[in-house]
């Protein structure tokens, strides 16, 4: 049975995520327009890697080499510090398992006596909408704290009410990535999101129709998602707390299928809009398969100890909205880029 993606619900969320994308879309206005990118550079075990030179980067716009304006190597004493942003996800993750989610993200917090490396602030998306903890803080016992007084309510949403159960997650986990974003453009310099989820349903698949009206809209979330990830500096990380209970199941591997950049609207599908798609575009990571929740936000962190800042002049689009891949060359053998995979450029 083939299911069309057009009940009010659907229609309204399209609605919605349209007004997000016309509201972050950048404008046409100068040729070319100075972009800036952080770049994690890590070695063959994961580690970040210090000490590189501006000669050891090459900064690729469409395959086409382009000049770097300017360069940064940011250590772990950055100014102003990377904020680390911590999201608990109640709306995808069921209420039974966010007892040991909290467990590990407490674990998290109590590390090394309390003491964290840098700011952490506590981020929490529930039915009602997402809700900011106290302010970004250095101190893992006062936010454990915070962590308890935020309990989770009974979900109102869930598996059991079918697609339309699935499209209301949806929508109201792109509602809070939004709003994600408008907070961390509120905040100075570089955020790091750990998106403590599943991830929101996909909604993609040979059963499920949508129009080319609804393509285009999904199409305008996605400029607008990418282009308000990277004017808010916000490096996003997918860590599924479901763990071994997840592993080789098709959710885990389900949204490689639409890691590509969308070049036009007839080619997009919902699931080109999930958590693990927009992590990996922003240059961060997916992490699954593991118990250790707390050891996957540890990673996630550690991408903050040393990392590169460029700056160079994008490329104008002969139309709106047309992407450009990016791509970063190292020029040191075992050693791994991650940035952004490309923008949208404006004419």
């Amino acid at each position: 049975m083939r299911t069309r993606c057009g009940g009010l619900v659907c229609v309204l969320w399209l609605s919605l995520v349209s007004g997000f994308a016309q509201q972050n879309g950048v404008p046409p206005g100068s040729a070319r327009r100075p972009m800036t990118l952080d770049v994690a550079v890590t070695d063959k075990a994961g580690k970040a890697v210090s000490g590189l030179q501006q000669q050891d980067f090459t900064l690729l716009d469409n395959k086409l080499p382009q000049k770097i304006l300017s360069f940064d190597a940011v250590t772990a004493a950055a100014d102003p510090p990377v904020e680390v942003i911590l999201l608990v996800d109640e709306v995808n993750t069921t209420f039974t398992k966010m007892g040991s989610e909290r467990d590990q993200i407490e674990r998290f917090l109590r590390g090394n006596g309390g003491a964290l490396t840098r700011p952490v602030s506590m981020v929490f998306l529930a039915d009602s909408g997402m809700t900011v903890g106290g302010a970004p803080s250095q101190d893992g016992n006062a936010l454990i704290a915070d962590l308890r007084q935020k309990w989770p309510a009974l979900r109102t949403v869930g598996r059991s009410q079918g697609i339309y159960g699935a499209e209301e997650r949806l929508e109201l986990s792109l509602h809070g990535l939004q709003q994600l974003i408008d907070y961390g453009q509120t905040r100075p310099g570089r955020k790091l999101v750990v998106w403590i989820s599943p991830g929101w349903p996909i909604l993609s698949g040979p059963n499920l129709q949508i129009t080319p009206k609804q393509q285009r809209q999904i199409f305008d979330s996605i400029v607008g998602f990418s282009d308000g990830l990277r004017q808010a500096r916000i490096t996003l990380y997918a860590a599924d707390p479901l763990g071994v209970e997840d592993a080789a199941g098709f959710r885990t591997f389900e949204y490689k299928a639409f890691l590509k950049g969308m070049k036009t609207a007839g080619q997009v599908q919902f699931g080109n809009l999930a958590l693990q798609v927009l992590a990996a575009q922003s240059g961060g990571r997916v992490l699954n398969s593991s118990n250790d929740v707390a050891g996957e936000i540890a990673a996630c962190i550690a991408d903050a100890n040393a990392f590169y800042v460029l700056s160079f002049d994008s490329l104008p689009g002969d139309g709106p909205d047309e992407y450009h891949a990016l791509d970063i060359k190292i020029d040191r053998p075992g050693v791994t880029a991650r940035t952004r995979s490309g923008y949208y450029a404006q004419p």
